[in-house]
């Protein structure tokens, strides 16, 4: 399915981990269908490259060649992960000037102590715990884009979906 350049949308969820985007992300990725286009942090520097997250890793450029290929292939191109803005924000803001004003931002802006009570309703409870969670923590750390929405401690996952459907519409 190849669509207008011009109708393709560039939804960027990030935060610390444990705080809700891979949840929002793969509702959004049901909620659209078939064509959107989900490109995980986690899957891509992990799971594909094997790399550390460090400054310069492989991971940064791939996120942005995959992301790029869905402009004009998918409606939706949908973009998650932790994404330091000390790491990732230079390709973030190439990927949203890239999406030419079709580009919507979001953080998750949770407090510690409820990204530690989010991670431990999880199945990766078990892979790592508070102490990591600790170690990886950055407060604040938005991208500083026009339009940038925070999602707060208080915000459901349907308030959140509802949120983001509603913009996407504008």
């Amino acid at each position: 399915m190849t669509i207008s350049n011009t109708k393709s949308k560039l939804i960027i969820l990030r935060g610390n981990s444990g705080s809700g985007k891979t949840t929002i992300a793969k509702s959004l990725q049901d909620h659209f269908g078939a064509g959107t286009l989900l490109v995980s942090q986690d899957t891509i520097r992990r799971d594909i490259l094997k790399v550390q997250d460090r400054d310069g890793n492989l991971s940064i450029d791939l996120i942005r060649q995959v992301a790029e290929y869905g402009k004009g292939k998918c409606e939706y191109v949908i973009v998650e992960g932790i994404l330091y803005n000390k790491r990732y924000g230079g390709m973030l803001s190439d990927l949203i000037d890239f999406y030419e004003g079709r580009a919507f931002s979001y953080y998750f802006d949770l407090t510690f102590e409820e990204t530690v009570k989010r991670h431990n309703t999880r199945s990766k409870k078990t892979e790592f715990g508070e102490d990591a969670l600790r170690s990886w923590w950055i407060s604040e750390d938005y991208l500083g884009v026009d339009g940038e929405c925070k999602f707060t401690n208080d915000m459901t996952r349907t308030e959140i979906m509802e949120l983001i459907l509603t913009q996407l519409k504008e």
